[in-house]
């Protein structure tokens, strides 16, 4: 079968430039267009003709980028709850959307994603949990090419907003709040992935308020993982007086390598999810609401497709201590 991959190295073109000639895009020189266009008819191309029906009528149709948590068994809560925030804001405002999972792309050149998005029909794109290492989502948001939204990273332009709650802040305030309550003087923290923004945004809140308590302070990296967390509460918990951890997950393996331990260290973690609440040990925890925040996300893209220009957008955070009352009720 012939690819839009061998129509555009036949004709020496992009890619994207395939992708534009076959949606008709205005932007193209006129021999541009003969030349690929012969190329189509020479290799018998057959493009998606649902997806260029899509692009040519220019549907608000936008792409959820998801990418999956690896690092634990259970189930990834987190993402259930974007997802659906996005499908029941977009239904509201009557955009089709479809999720990509960031796995489907990661080796693909920016000029290749941009081609698989234009052949979905795709004007916007929401980005969820992108990293330093996702070089070509870097290059497609500089390009401007599709107006997105990043959930939890710094990036901001003309054609991209930013949406999350401040890190730092929610980072700071949890541990104050546990610290405070269990009077510690030194503080084990337990933080994310290295490539991940909100690591270094929550690391900052953990350290100021560690300066400004005057609190000894050690820093691991537990990688998001709850093996990996209790793996360091085992090695240096005993030297601590509470552990902060970077997440729930964390949160849960570092309580539970206590309890293998036998001795007690107040706890805290980072997003609020539902398996908090069947841990046994009511810890404070940051809670976010992802499902508003997946519905901020689309309601910011649906202004950026209207043409209006990218902004940050902070979302309100909330401390809790889940009770497994709270969730099956």
């Amino acid at each position: 079968m012939v690819s839009i991959k061998d129509v555009a190295k036949e004709a020496g073109v992009a890619i994207s430039t395939v992708s534009k000639v076959l949606n008709n895009y205005p932007n193209v020189s006129e021999k541009t267009r003969n030349k690929v266009n012969e190329v189509v008819d020479r290799l018998g191309f057959v493009p998606n003709a649902v997806a260029v029906s899509l692009s040519s009528k220019k549907t608000g149709r936008v792409a959820l980028l998801i990418k999956l948590n690896l690092s634990t068994q259970a189930s990834d809560e987190i993402n259930m709850r974007y997802i659906s925030g996005a499908v029941h804001k977009a239904k509201e405002l009557q955009l089709d959307v479809i999720t990509v999972f960031a796995s489907m792309i990661e080796d693909m050149t920016v000029e290749e994603v941009t081609s698989y998005f234009e052949s979905q029909g795709i004007r916007g794109i929401i980005v969820y949990g992108m990293t330093t290492k996702d070089k070509a989502i870097h290059k497609l948001i500089d390009s401007g090419h599709f107006k997105m939204v990043v959930v939890d990273a710094p990036m901001v332009n003309d054609s991209t907003s930013s949406v999350s709650v401040d890190h730092a802040k929610a980072q700071y305030d949890v541990a104050k709040k546990t610290i405070t309550e269990n009077k510690c003087k030194k503080v084990l923290y337990l933080a994310g992935e290295d490539t991940g923004y909100v690591t270094k945004d929550r690391l900052l809140g953990i350290k100021k308020l560690c300066e400004e308590k005057n609190l000894k302070l050690t820093v691991r990296n537990g990688q998001f993982s709850e093996l990996k967390a209790r793996e360091l509460t085992m090695r240096f918990a005993k030297n601590a007086d509470c552990v902060v951890c970077a997440s729930d997950m964390m949160a849960i393996g570092a309580m539970k390598a206590l309890i293998d331990m036998d001795i007690f260290r107040p706890v805290c973690g980072f997003d609020g999810i539902i398996l908090m609440g069947y841990v046994g040990k009511q810890m404070n925890t940051v809670k976010q609401d992802f499902s508003k925040i997946s519905e901020e996300a689309i309601l910011e893209l649906n202004r950026l497709m209207s043409g209006e220009t990218g902004r940050k957008v902070t979302i309100k955070h909330e401390l809790v201590r889940i009770k497994y009352e709270d969730i099956i009720s």
